[in-house]
């Protein structure tokens, strides 16, 4: 082609264009967002990032589900993509909230590690099957709109499906690896009503000298 031609997109190509890379920009924004919540709850800034590690986990189930399907990556898989920000990163924080507790009440790390996975097991499952299963009728949509429906119904069913089982082995082995010196905000209160009572039981000081 000439120099002098010049290529316009147009239609849904220009509206694709023009909001593709803001929704970029809106993911970063939204994990930022998701971290600093999460550090202000835990008082970590390493716990949150436990718990961010299931985010590329979906996004990769997102991304074998569109494969799958032979689907673009679209507006509408993007914005579905941002839902799995929150739908992704609950499962870690079932998993290390339920071990600090464990280590709150005296039980060993490894052994809190284990723990916490095996008893959240079946809550991790129930909720995150009801959030797949829930994506179904997206996925088996038909009708005018059934393309936006389906791109957001496969994004949330395998990013989904596919960060919970691997979440289950991630989380664990990362906060064993990461958070072996760390604890629950409820450390940082036990510690102080410890010294609280100590300095209650101990009575006030006896400030009189012996004569000399």
């Amino acid at each position: 082609m000439p120099p002098s031609v010049k290529l316009a997109y147009d239609g849904p190509s220009r509206e694709f264009k023009q909001s593709g890379s803001q929704l970029y920009w809106m993911f970063l924004l939204t994990l930022v967002v998701v971290f600093l919540v999460l550090a202000a709850l835990f008082e970590s800034f390493l716990h949150p990032f436990i718990i961010i590690t299931t985010v590329p986990l979906a996004i990769i189930g997102a991304l074998v589900g569109l494969w799958m399907y032979g689907m673009s990556i679209n507006v509408y898989s993007q914005i579905a993509a941002i839902m799995l920000v929150g739908l992704a990163a609950k499962n870690g924080i079932l998993i290390v909230e339920f071990a600090n507790q464990l280590r709150d009440r005296g039980v060993e790390y490894t052994e809190a590690v284990i723990e916490a996975g095996a008893i959240r097991l079946r809550p991790v499952l129930m909720t995150s099957f009801c959030t797949a299963f829930g994506a179904l009728p997206l996925m088996l949509a038909s009708g005018a709109g059934a393309g936006s429906l389906q791109s957001i119904g496969v994004v949330v069913f395998y990013g989904v499906l596919i960060s919970v089982l691997m979440t289950l082995v991630v989380v664990p082995v990362v906060y064993a690896l990461v958070a072996r010196n760390t604890g629950s905000p409820e450390a940082v209160a036990h510690r102080l009503d410890q010294l609280r009572r100590k300095f209650a039981n101990s009575g006030p000081a006896d400030e009189t000298q012996p004569a000399e």
